[in-house]
């Protein structure tokens, strides 16, 4: 079964400031709850075909993967992609201008999980809708403190 998660956010700050820092990948342990570590492999800046390594706990587990960069919009639109692991996942962050400098950020998550999470995938995506909202409300809160 497939997994496929989306989100959405406004956030009261210019686009540019939100996609310069959600789209920073060494900035996700900042606001999402779940992301312990990432480790580039290649040399930053973020483009097409860079790749991470993230640590991460979702569901009482440890995961370890690596994010490749397959799309990249400035200002508009970034798609990482892993293969690996029982549970291949597609990420993908879209940013808007709104009224008044506003920024409507979308977060997405899709994949095709195999085995116990295969059997598990509704129940994984109500927790990743959770966790989804949860991380992009402490983004919301980091980038408007800090204008």
């Amino acid at each position: 079964m497939a997994v496929d998660v989306l989100t959405e956010i406004v956030i009261e700050r210019p686009v540019a400031e939100v996609a310069a820092y959600a789209g920073e990948p060494g900035n996700a342990p900042e606001w999402y709850a779940n992301i312990e570590s990432v480790e580039w492999l290649t040399e930053p800046p973020i483009a097409v075909g860079s790749r991470m390594n993230f640590v991460a706990h979702f569901l009482g587990r440890r995961l370890a993967y690596t994010y490749e960069v397959i799309e990249l919009v400035p200002l508009e639109r970034l798609v990482m992609r892993t293969a690996q692991g029982p549970f291949p996942m597609e990420t993908s962050y879209q940013w808007s201008a709104e009224r008044d400098g506003a920024t409507r950020m979308t977060l997405r998550n899709r994949g095709e999980p195999s085995g116990f999470a295969g059997v598990a995938g509704p129940l994984m995506a109500a927790a990743m809708r959770r966790a989804n909202q949860k991380d992009l409300a402490r983004l919301k809160a980091l980038m408007e403190s800090t204008g």
